[in-house]
């Protein structure tokens, strides 16, 4: 008890003194920026997640060629999650004396689960905004209808009972796109007819939700009330409908339901959540996890960095109280409890405010984000805050706790002799612990151990590389210091002498600076060239199914239109029947996805080069002359386990060709272009019958010309892929300001380490400045000393956290965002200005005291 006491008094002398300033700031920057990072990450992380399920509807969704059992609607009702269900079919519509072939689906009441369906039913009601702005009804997961008007309109009537007033279409109406009211030159209000019942079009679909997946959107949209199905006698022994049951709720329970049911699912049935179904969205949705975590490990380095020069300091500031301790009787365990307690308490209150910093910084950043504030975030979880408690923590005790094992060994001795330094500690125990915390911290906070793992070696790496760097840079100028001037001279020799912890302090400021640098030019670069990814002209259509007579008369089309040539790629549709000549099917794998590839055809392509969206990251790409290889994309070889020099056997309309894997390819599927996961020689396949396809970019004003060539060319399938193309997009907007917020965190944690990085040696410095003045050195001398002492610091930091920053900014790229990255020169010569002018700045600030101190007191130590 009464080392407790002591503990908190001598806690309340230093923090009088102000000796706890350096170290609690950063542990707070530390916990707060963890914290807010967590939350703010993690509400974000939320509403991607809501917002790309509106893509399916629901959060889990079971597709199937046969009706379902009552059991799978039974379990999840057990787990208190939600359950619709709803039917697709292909139909012909009539209307104005015209049909079109069609994708019809009816819904059950409660759809959807997730996600909004916005829809126009203006002439429905019979009044259109004065400003001739449509207004929009938005359908939400919640069964309401919101008006949605960009301009105020008092004397708009909203819909009445029956006409897009609830979250289905009421009986006897249905919904349906543009496209359809397009070509059969209808509007809203007007009937159509599906089978043996006629239906009012009761609103225009402006943004839909739960497409099919792939070639199977080609068609347009009708929705309707699942009550009406059985009366248009549609459903027919035979008939090709799609069963789909959508499950929402808790995401807990969500995923045991998932778990539970994925060993009770049979051949035709297949369970997706949005990273199954979509790639495209998947990939913008790791990319997103995979940079808001590096934004949390950031956020990690930096606080650990400068934890660590403010408990070295305080180390040394304390030495010789412990002396004095010693002398008084105490033990060495008494010592370290003494300060261990200390440390203790200091920590739960950097850890309260922290917390406390962090969950309303993140508050703020939402409500100041429109599109966040417009989206309206779920409330964090409490993990993020536990996560930021124990990391603060650990980073505390992990860079602190064995600098206060040396505490407990100072000599008694040291009351007499002042020289006696800091006692001796096992570097490798010391710096072990340090990096064996950042370890741990950066495998949890990174989401990803192959991001965490590369990130981790690579700071290692390069604060290894920078520090020896440092420290022979800092000697070789002190070796031809005869070639400046006396001032420059004075400097180099102090700070050769000093080398070891002036490379310290060099790859502390480096590290600061390349937070800095990260956050502002290479994070605009990156996230520039990341949405550079999806540029305006981004194919938005697809076209399928162009017969090899109609290859040159499609291409004509497009000429005549004066829009760009589609890049048409050869497609043969095959059956994979055996891999190194033993048979396979669908009983052959155990995984649902695996199983479903193998029982489908796959659409092969033939190509003399590798596409410019994908990159071999396997074997080589044939020659001219090769023939009978294949090319397989990465991520099938995984799933069906295939591999470099395997055989692969194709069934293609009764006919069979074998061919060897040769080269393994990496494909951007958000690249919204044309991608195979097989490609072949092309004289392995050219006499196989074979179709075409291709992706185009058609603008907003030449929409009609889609129509004029599924009119002129009815076999050929029209894809729109706008939705999916607006919707990854929008993620990417997203994404892009929360990164930029997030990592606007990691500039409190760059500055601490500044900060802590120039106080680390401010004692030492103000003790030598006392001698200098001694000897007769004037005020003005030792201030240019210093400052050009800062001046070198401060350009070698500078430099090395410009190529930390590049290198940083190349992994980034190339990795997580997989984008070209071309960093600009500017950044080497803010790098290097920069870093001199802060740390000039920064040390006039600290060592102008020395021109008013005594030299006498402070020698005396007063």
């Amino acid at each position: 008890m009464n080392l407790l006491r002591l503990s908190f008094n001598l806690l309340r002398r230093d923090w009088r003194a102000g000796e706890w300033r350096v170290l609690l700031l950063a542990l707070v920057l530390a916990v707060g920026s963890l914290a807010t990072v967590g939350l703010f990450a993690d509400r974000v992380r939320q509403a991607l997640q809501q917002q790309a399920q509106s893509l399916i509807g629901a959060d889990l969704r079971i597709t199937s060629t046969r009706p379902f059992t009552p059991d799978y609607r039974k379990a999840a009702g057990d787990k208190g999650l939600q359950v619709v269900q709803s039917r697709t079919f292909p139909s012909m519509v009539s209307g104005r004396e015209q049909v079109l072939l069609s994708e019809i689906q009816s819904v059950e009441a409660g759809y959807p689960l997730r996600g909004k369906i916005e829809i126009d039913n203006v002439a429905a009601v019979g009044r259109v905004s004065p400003l001739g702005r449509n207004p929009t009804n938005v359908v939400s997961a919640h069964g309401d209808v919101g008006l949605r008007n960009e301009a105020a309109n008092p004397t708009y009537d909203p819909p009445q009972s029956g006409e897009g007033s609830g979250s289905i279409p009421a009986r006897g109406t249905v919904w349906v796109d543009e496209r359809l009211l397009r070509r059969l030159d209808m509007q809203v209000g007007d009937e159509v007819g599906i089978g043996a019942q006629h239906f009012k079009v009761a609103a225009r679909i402006v943004k839909d939700i739960d497409q099919s997946i792939g070639f199977a959107s080609f068609a347009p949209r009708v929705l309707m009330n699942d009550a009406d199905l059985a009366g248009t006698g549609l459903l027919q022994e035979g008939s090709r409908i799609s069963y789909r049951l959508m499950i929402a709720g808790d995401a807990a329970q969500v995923k045991a339901l998932r778990a539970a049911l994925q060993e009770k699912l049979s051949g035709n049935e297949k369970m997706e959540d949005v990273r199954d179904a979509r790639p495209e969205i998947r990939t913008a949705l790791e990319r997103a996890e995979h940079f808001l975590g590096l934004a949390a490990l950031t956020a990690a380095i930096l606080a650990g960095a400068a934890m660590a020069l403010a408990a070295r300091r305080f180390v040394m500031r304390h030495l010789d109280g412990c002396a004095v301790m010693r002398c008084l009787g105490a033990q060495q365990a008494q010592v370290l409890w003494l300060f261990l307690i200390q440390f203790i308490l200091l920590g739960v209150v950097a850890v309260v405010l922290g917390g406390l910093l962090g969950y309303a910084t993140q508050a703020v950043l939402v409500e100041s984000i429109a599109s966040m504030r417009d989206a309206i975030l779920p409330q964090p979880g409490v993990l993020p805050l536990l996560k930021a408690a124990v990391s603060g923590f650990a980073l505390l005790l992990g860079f602190a706790f064995l600098p206060l094992l040396q505490l407990r060994k100072v000599s008694p001795l040291r009351v007499l002799r002042r020289e006696l330094g800091l006692p001796e500690a096992s570097g490798w125990l010391i710096y072990g612990l340090a990096v064996g915390v950042l370890a741990l911290l950066f495998l949890w906070h990174a989401g990803s151990l192959k991001l965490g793992l590369a990130v981790l070696g690579g700071l290692l790496a390069g604060l290894l590389v920078f520090g020896l760097l440092a420290w022979l840079l800092l000697h070789g100028l002190a070796r031809n210091a005869f070639l400046f001037q006396s001032q420059w001279r004075h400097a180099f020799n102090n700070l050769a002498r000093h080398g070891r912890s002036a490379a310290v302090q060099v790859v502390a400021l480096s590290l600061g600076g390349m937070g800095l640098l990260v956050l502002t030019l290479v994070r605009a670069d990156l996230l520039e060239a990341w949405q550079g990814k999806l540029p305006p002209d981004t194919p938005n259509r697809f076209v399928v199914n162009i017969q090899p007579d109609q290859y040159q008369p499609v291409q004509d089309f497009f000429a005549r239109q004066s829009l760009p040539s589609p890049q048409l790629q050869p497609m043969v549709r095959g059956r994979l029947i055996s891999i190194n000549d033993r048979a396979i099917n669908g009983d052959s794998y155990p995984e649902p996805r695996a199983r479903a590839l193998v029982e489908r055809e796959f659409n092969l392509s033939y190509m003399e080069e590798i596409p410019a969206w994908n990159e071999l990251v396997g074997g080589a790409w044939w020659t001219a002359k090769t023939t009978g290889e294949l090319s397989v994309e990465e991520g099938i070889a995984k799933t069906l386990s295939i591999h470099l020099g395997d055989t692969l056997t194709y069934d293609v309309a009764g006919s069979r060709f074998t061919a060897r894997v040769t080269s393994l390819r990496k494909v951007q599927w958000d690249s919204m272009k044309v991608n195979f996961f097989v490609i072949a020689t092309p004289e392995l396949l050219k006499d196989f019958p074979t179709s075409y396809l291709g992706s185009f970019y058609l603008p907003l004003d030449k929409v009609r010309t889609g129509d004029e060539l599924a009119r002129k060319f009815p076999n050929l399938l029209l894809i729109d892929t706008g939705a999916v193309i607006a919707q990854v997009r929008n993620i990417m907007d997203q994404i892009a300001q929360a990164v930029s917020m997030v990592f606007l965190f990691t500039l409190l944690s760059g500055v601490a380490v500044l900060y802590a990085a120039l106080l680390a040696t401010q004692d030492e410095r103000i003790f030598e400045a006392a001698i200098l003045r001694t000897l007769g050195a004037s005020s003005a001398y030792l201030s240019r000393l210093h400052l050009s002492e800062f001046a070198v610091i401060g350009a070698i930091s500078g430099l090395f956290a410009a190529a930390g920053a590049v290198l940083l900014g190349w992994v980034l790229a190339r990795y997580v965002l997989e984008i070209p990255y071309q960093p600009g020169s500017a950044i080497w010569l803010v790098g290097i200005l920069g870093g001199m002018l802060v740390v000039m700045l920064a040390a006039w600030f600290s060592t102008r005291q020395l021109k008013v101190l005594p030299p006498l007191m402070i020698l005396r130590g007063e």
